[in-house]
């Protein structure tokens, strides 16, 4: 139960930080119940969709030696964030662009803040 606490609370602040950083991805209303509720849905959307999403285009994949898991990425957070707005969470995402550099964001910060979560328990 704590590991899933924590790669929540990973999700909610990498949100954060695409939010911060790339144009075209929004949060209106109360923001942390935005971040927390978005990283609950994206969570959900990853475990669920995306690995049928890899198995669909795992030719393309090992055609682009992996890098259309980027476009995977974009495509998980904008439809997450499109799920997020039928719940009333107000996280938008404006289009494939902010998507395509939210999702780089997402999982660049994930990938720094759960190395660092995992040097801190040892």
């Amino acid at each position: 139960m704590g590991k899933l606490v924590v790669r929540w609370f990973i999700t909610a602040l990498a949100l954060f930080a695409a939010a911060w950083l790339v144009p075209g991805i929004r949060v209106e209303g109360q923001a942390w119940l935005a971040y927390a509720g978005m990283a609950l849905v994206l969570g959900l959307v990853n475990a669920v969709i995306r690995p049928f999403l890899k198995l669909l285009t795992c030719p393309l994949i090992i055609l682009t030696l992996g890098l259309f898991v980027l476009v995977i990425n974009a495509t998980t957070l904008y439809l997450a964030s499109r799920i997020a707005q039928g719940f009333g969470i107000g996280f938008q995402v404006d289009g494939f662009m902010p998507a395509f550099l939210g999702g780089l964001v997402v999982s660049l910060v994930t990938v720094v803040l759960s190395t660092l979560a995992k040097e801190g328990s040892d």
